[in-house]
């Protein structure tokens, strides 16, 4: 297992390097970058003078037409080319793209992450900042999921093919096939103030005054404004892992061991939990990591626009349509590792759950 895990480590190196050169590159081609819209932001406000940074001496009163700078960035015309070359000094891009690309790895290498283009704060500090909101409706919506779906999935494979079975996989499939987000905002409409009932707050994961509560408010206070986002998210999470439960017990449940342990004279309940189980558990225990951080930060960005809940999903919404580049490669760089880190948990966590599977006699 350890030469596994080594392979496996040296391999998220190229992976990572791909994925960071990919993203490097197509973000070259995209339009609006950080110094277009530090030039939106003055043009709109009529004058350099008023920008915070490092532009103030070439105000308006200093324009010169520069048809270079005009070409090189829409909206440039008539601003000093060298305001346009210190704001390009500020943000890096006076080097060439091979170069900002190396100094990038190198310093995400040593997780330094720099600082925020927009924001006055350290890149890491922010994420750390947005992150508790992030990893609380990551859990719940994990833990929720799975205490749901595994009980019901299991039943399901017990009564196969019987009325409860029918109906409540309608109810999987209706939900599995109505997006988070559209039944977030369903929720907001009916009990969030909207057209009929205003019983849940709309923003935030707490209310203003949640300093000043008691413990107990407090903890009522904290489920009061995560019931609907939990909600909007459980429903396509719950779906999934109700259905994967179903069919691995029905993989195992056919199986000749199963047929063998009835003969022997074991009852179903003996059958069904000291045989099958542990092996049809297998796939779902396995998913666990990879459930955890989908909900940590993919499943949940939608939904954190939704609710106003500042995590990292809106975090990271805000800072591609800000072309806040620090914090997007960031992101992508840290979630990228975790990704792949969580992948090698849920191999190890296939053999911890049967130890049988051996990845020392198989190729990568």
């Amino acid at each position: 297992m350890g030469a596994y895990i080594l392979r496996r480590i040296l391999l998220m190196i190229p992976t990572l390097f791909g994925i960071m050169a990919i993203s490097f590159a197509v973000i070259q081609f995209a339009p609006g970058g950080p110094v277009e819209q530090v030039i939106a932001r003055l043009t709109n406000q009529g004058g350099s003078d008023r920008l915070g940074g490092g532009g103030g001496d070439a105000g308006g009163s200093n324009v010169d037409a520069a048809g270079d700078v005009g070409s090189k960035y829409r909206g440039a015309q008539g601003l000093d080319p060298e305001f346009i070359a210190k704001l390009e000094k500020q943000f890096g891009f006076d080097k060439p793209p091979l170069e900002r690309f190396g100094m990038m790895l190198w310093n995400y290498i040593r997780f330094d992450f720099g600082d925020s283009y927009f924001r006055d704060i350290s890149v890491i500090d922010l994420i750390l900042e947005k992150m508790p909101v992030s990893i609380s409706i990551g859990l719940w919506i994990t833990l929720l999921s799975y205490m749901i779906s595994i009980p019901l999935g299991i039943r399901k494979a017990v009564k196969d093919g019987s009325a409860f079975d029918v109906w409540t996989s309608g109810v999987v499939i209706v939900g599995y096939a109505i997006p988070g987000f559209l039944f977030g905002i369903l929720l907001m409409v009916l009990f969030a103030g909207g057209s009929f009932y205003d019983w849940f707050p709309l923003r935030g994961i707490t209310s203003d005054n949640w300093d000043q509560l008691s413990w107990p408010a407090r903890i009522a206070d904290y489920f009061w404004h995560m019931t609907l986002p939990l909600t909007a998210l459980v429903l396509s999470a719950f779906a999934t892992t109700t259905l994967l439960t179903k069919n691995s017990f029905l993989e195992e449940i056919r199986k000749q061991y199963v047929v063998t342990a009835r003969a022997k004279g074991l009852s179903e309940r003996q059958v069904l939990y000291g045989h099958v189980f542990r092996n049809a558990m297998l796939i779902v225990v396995a998913g666990f990591p990879g459930a955890f951080i989908s909900a940590f930060f993919t499943g949940s960005l939608l939904i954190e626009n939704i609710f106003s809940l500042d995590g990292l999903g809106l975090l990271g919404f805000r800072s591609v349509v800000e072309r806040d580049y620090p914090v997007v490669f960031a992101n992508l760089y840290i979630f990228s590792l975790l990704g792949l880190i969580v992948g090698l948990m849920s191999d190890l966590i296939y053999t911890w759950v049967d130890p049988r599977i051996d990845f020392e006699r198989r190729d990568v």
